[in-house]
């Protein structure tokens, strides 16, 4: 199938098909006029990649997890230890991203948020020490 149809099948845009292509995450066949030519195999493993990365998981990742999902010898433990590591991941993330947020609450909480032009948030910002 061309790549239209195999970007319809999977959900990509075509070119995401293309980009995952040029890193060799897939390789369609090429018919004798140089066009891709997808099988069905490869609309499953852009589907894999699409699902691995909205799940989080990075290019790298999408690699080695195809790599295993190739392997019909494959340990489950490996994939297990792929996906745990994608959770501490998540789990940093999430840390960080709390401590976003207690930061900016505390500066929110600090302006007055009147017409006068002080501002903790700014100052905060440009890394403008309070003398309080």
């Amino acid at each position: 199938m061309n790549i239209g149809d195999a970007a319809k099948q999977c959900g990509l845009p075509t070119k995401t098909i293309r980009y995952y292509e040029d890193i060799k995450l897939v390789a369609p066949m090429r018919s004798e006029n140089g066009y891709r030519d997808y099988s069905e195999t490869d609309v499953q493993r852009l589907a894999f990649i699409q699902r691995s990365r909205g799940l989080g998981f990075t290019i790298d990742q999408c690699r080695e997890l195809l790599s295993l999902y190739d392997d019909r010898n494959r340990a489950s433990a490996d994939v297990k230890a792929i996906a745990r590591l994608k959770i501490d991941e998540i789990d940093a993330k999430i840390n960080e991203l709390k401590s976003l947020k207690k930061t900016l609450k505390s500066l929110v909480a600090s302006c007055q948020g009147d017409d006068r032009p002080d501002c903790p948030i700014i100052d905060d910002l440009a890394g403008v020490i309070s003398t309080g």
